[in-house]
């Protein structure tokens, strides 16, 4: 599996404020190239923190590019993944309606009555890891089920965790042209954080987009 991060964040870092409060980092152009990057996924990724802070519905804006998957015998969205070890997801998320196939990913220890709920609402569940989601493992089941190719867009500790387990191959960040602040404001990569073997970057583009910059890396 190909596994593509993209992100936005501030030009210290920040992915939101330390409220967790979503911010619009990006412009329109920005929000133009993640839609046309999403189209090109099999699916898209997120942690339960982007679920509970943000609502997000992870699907294609352009009718153009929905028409172009139909056409290519493809669903008109990507499918949705979420990373929940345990099954927090609410079932009346946005993730959660019959828009796009959505893969809610828990660990053994979730509760039997949150993994039914889930699944009553439309969510198909994958079970990986004891107390938090395998992630290798998780994504190999999705492998399995025809995802090849997955976009992930956050937050911090679902980045850091991909990163920590070796599973990124590319990372594409647009820096906005603001200022956040914040010691427990989240970062591109939280959780535990590296004190050594910090994976390398291979820096591959930098393109001057809206007000900001958008940096491509691949992952050495």
């Amino acid at each position: 599996m190909h596994v593509h991060v993209n992100a936005a964040m501030s030009a210290d870092g920040k992915l939101a404020s330390r409220t967790r409060a979503q911010l619009r980092i990006s412009g329109p152009q920005d929000f133009e190239r993640v839609d046309h990057v999403r189209a090109q996924n099999d699916g898209v990724m997120v942690g339960v923190g982007t679920v509970l802070a943000d609502d997000p519905s992870l699907t294609l804006d352009d009718e153009e590019r929905i028409g172009k998957r139909e056409s290519t015998g493809q669903r008109p969205h990507p499918a949705r993944v979420v990373a929940d070890s345990k099954a927090r997801t609410p079932t009346d998320a946005r993730i959660l309606d019959d828009t796009a196939t959505t893969y809610v990913c828990v660990s053994e220890a979730a509760p039997d009555d949150r993994i039914a709920a889930l699944e009553d609402a439309g969510a198909e569940v994958v079970v990986a890891g004891e107390e938090r989601v395998d992630l290798a493992g998780a994504l190999a089941e999705l492998e399995s089920r025809g995802i090849e190719r997955l976009m992930v867009e956050g937050g911090g500790e679902l980045i850091y965790s991909l990163f920590a387990a070796g599973l990124v191959d590319q990372l594409t960040v647009y820096v906005g042209a603001m200022v956040v602040g914040g010691r427990d404001a989240p970062t591109l990569a939280d959780g535990e954080g590296f004190t050594a073997d910090f994976p390398e970057l291979e820096l591959t583009g930098v393109e001057r987009v809206d007000d900001g910059v958008l940096l491509r890396w691949r992952v050495a």
